[in-house]
Formats: structure tokens, C-alpha cells, sequence
């Protein structure tokens, strides 16, 4: 199978190579290939004519996506447009890669593919207008909903949060904000067997368990051995400009309606990730 793989450079992108190694891959990151312009995705396609794109390109800065709205726009919903609609030219199916975001976080329970989407930011809004314009474009489509990513390659709340403890040896992080950390090591592997499946349609993919950020920086300073002074807040106190989901665990249901296995916890991943970047 020949893969094309989308912002290559970042942090899932590196593991989707790593993921599809025993494919013939062509990984592509922003300085190969800007998704926003149409004629060169077309070309890229066109030239390389992949079985399967992987689009992981995106512009994921919660925050700047507030005020850099046709950014958000043009890079999480019109380029996956162009992408699909590439895609579509040359029989090839495609992954989207979409958010927790896309949902309010008001339901009170793990959000299933079939639950109402409601996204409350630019950056949801942004990447549920790359959901529908995907499946418009091109039946063979992959829609791959997770949350919270790490790995060990670019920037994360992990790293974040290792760095700001040595530094300071003080923290304060939010409490009321609950999901599910997923890492790109077990995230890119389950995107391969879900491709190779053959069942497009909407999907759930994060690892197991969830837990609060207050909880995941104690479990991050606790396995790296950092005696920090952690201490809660809240959402509000915080002042981010993008709102976030307050509940937005999902539930991998259609995962496990089509045989993927369950992905680890999220406890045991990041002890994977932090003997990598600790």
C-alpha cells in the first residue's frame, strides 16, 4: 500500500511513519507541501498517487485559533476539503484527523460517534467544518476523533509541564476540565489497522481511562520523580480565550464494533513517553 502522510513533521506524523513503515510512505510536512493551496495538493496527489493519505496537517493552537479565525478556517476545514477532494481524483481513501473539540463537554458522559456534535471554539468549529466537508467530498473517508496528544516529538502539556516544574518547582493547573490523554505511539499504530479495515465512517480512537489535567501533571511529576507544589484552578480562574470542553472523554464505540483492539491506558503510555523525554 502506498501512504501519503500530511504534516509529517509533527508530533503524530512522526509516529504515523514509523506506524506505516512496512507501507511505501510518503511523508510530506508543511515545507513539501502547503494544504492550503489547492493546486499543490492536487499535484501532490496527482504525483504520487497513494492508496491511502493520512492527513494530519492542522493548525491545533487552541488559543491563537481565537483570533486567527481564517487560519483556522483555511488550514483545519478548506485544506482537508482540498485534500479529500484529491483524493477523490485518484481512488484513494483519506484519515481526517478531528477533535474532542468538536463536542461542548456538557454531556456528563463518554461522547459516542452518534452524539450531537457542538463545538464551542474557533478551533472545534474549524475541525467540525473539516468533518463535513470531508465526508461530502469523498465516500472512502476516515474520521478519526481524539484528544489530548502527546509524543515525544514537538510540543505537549508533558513537556510543558517537566520543564515549568524544574524551573519553578511550582504549578498550577486546571481541575475541571476532564478527557483522555492519547499518545501518538499507540494512536498511529490503531490509524493503520483501522485503514487497513475497510470500513470508512467516524471514529473514536484514545487511549483508555481519563482523568483531569490537575491529575495528569500529578501522575506526570509523580513517574518523573519531581517534587513539585502542585496545586488546583480552575477554568475561569485560568482565563484562556478559547473555551474548553469541560467533559469530553470518548467512547471508542465503533472502534470496538469493528474489532480494533482497545488501545493501553493512559498510565502506562506515559510512562512509555516520559522514559523518551524525561
Amino acid at each position: 500500500m502506498k501512504v501519503l502522510i500530511t504534516g509529517a513533521s509533527g508530533q503524530l506524523g512522526h509516529d504515523l511513519q514509523r506506524a506505516f513503515a512496512d507501507d511505501h510512505v510518503v511523508a510530506l510536512d508543511r515545507a513539501s507541501l502547503d494544504v492550503t493551496r489547492e493546486a499543490d495538493v492536487q499535484a501532490a496527489v496527482a504525483d504520487h498517487r497513494p492508496d491511502l493519505v493520512v492527513h494530519s496537517a492542522a493548525f491545533t493552537k487552541v488559543d491563537a485559533c481565537e483570533t486567527e479565525s481564517e487560519t483556522a478556517w483555511q488550514v483545519n476545514a478548506t485544506a482537508s476539503w482540498w485534500v479529500a477532494r484529491a483524493c477523490e481524483t485518484v481512488d484513494a481513501a483519506m484519515v481526517y484527523i478531528s477533535s474532542d473539540y468538536v463536542f461542548d463537554g456538557t454531556l456528563g458522559r463518554p461522547y459516542t460517534e452518534f452524539d450531537t456534535v457542538n463545538p464551542r471554539s474557533m478551533y472545534g468549529r474549524s475541525k467540525e467544518a473539516g468533518e463535513q466537508l470531508v465526508r461530502r467530498a469523498l465516500d472512502r473517508h476516515y474520521i478519526v476523533r481524539t484528544s489530548w496528544v502527546h509524543g515525544a516529538n514537538g510540543g505537549n502539556f508533558a513537556k510543558t509541564m517537566l520543564r515549568l516544574g524544574r524551573e519553578r518547582g511550582a504549578v498550577s493547573v486546571v481541575d475541571d476540565q476532564c478527557g483522555s490523554p492519547t499518545f501518538t505511539f499507540d494512536l498511529a499504530p490503531q490509524i493503520r489497522r483501522l485503514a487497513a479495515s475497510g470500513r470508512p465512517g467516524t471514529y473514536h480512537l484514545t487511549n483508555r481511562g481519563h482523568c483531569t489535567w490537575f491529575e495528569f501533571a500529578a501522575a506526570i511529576f509523580a513517574e518523573a520523580g519531581l517534587d513539585v507544589d502542585l496545586t488546583p484552578t480552575d477554568t475561569a480562574s485560568f482565563g484562556a480565550p478559547a473555551h474548553r470542553p469541560a467533559y469530553s472523554v470518548l467512547d471508542n464505540l465503533m472502534a470496538r464494533q469493528v474489532g480494533l483492539p482497545d488501545m493501553p491506558h493512559w498510565q502506562d503510555s506515559l510512562k512509555v513517553l516520559l522514559q523518551e523525554i524525561a
